[in-house]
């Protein structure tokens, strides 16, 4: 199995990252091949909605998010890792799921999809917020939303959320539950 994971976080070794890099343990110990990608540390533009990829079924743009359309395609699982910001996902992770319009017309506009929609992938968000909040479901829905869309338009079925405030207090580095919580994710994302 390919597991595909992806940090929205423009920070290393911070809250989003530590939680994916236990994900990714998860998967690992259960012989999964990963492949981890930093979109803060990849230069892609934005979608312009010129909707040249409802005629190809490609984005025509060719920068370092053009490999990764690939990438998605291959994968069995796709992991998708970001803070909140204004209780959404970040710029750049938001960049990324625009991109991905060219798998939705190539499938439903072209009926030509350009990615494998017989392939079964399996989705996971791991959401982190600095705030402490009430209702956790509701204080990421602006995110779960746009993921839901992302998951599918990539043709993943999204199963799991790991949603995570109050890390302005408390980083995850130091909440030994959550290590473990994430790992675990990672080996059901696997198994399941």
């Amino acid at each position: 199995m390919k597991a595909l994971v992806i940090s929205g976080s423009p920070r290393v070794n911070m809250n989003t990252d530590v939680l994916l890099n236990e994900v990714i343990r998860g998967l690992q110990s259960k012989n999964v091949k990963v492949e981890k990608i930093m979109l803060g540390q990849l230069k892609f533009d934005p979608c312009i909605a010129c909707d040249l990829c409802a005629e190809t079924g490609y984005c025509y743009k060719q920068d370092d998010l053009t490999g990764i359309y690939d990438k998605f395609n291959n994968s069995d699982i796709i992991v998708v890792g970001s803070p909140m910001y204004f209780n959404s996902v970040t710029a750049i992770t938001k960049a990324m799921v625009d991109r991905c319009q060219s798998f939705w017309s190539s499938k439903y506009k072209l009926n030509q999809p350009s990615i494998d929609r017989n392939r079964k992938r399996r989705g996971m968000f791991v959401g982190v917020g600095g705030a402490k909040y009430i209702d956790l479901e509701k204080g990421f829905i602006g995110a779960t939303v746009v993921m839901e869309l992302f998951f599918r338009a990539t043709n993943t079925e999204y199963m799991y959320n790991m949603l995570i405030d109050n890390t302005d207090e408390v980083f995850v580095g130091d909440r030994k539950e959550l290590l473990k919580e994430a790992y675990e994710m990672g080996i059901r994302l696997a198994t399941n």
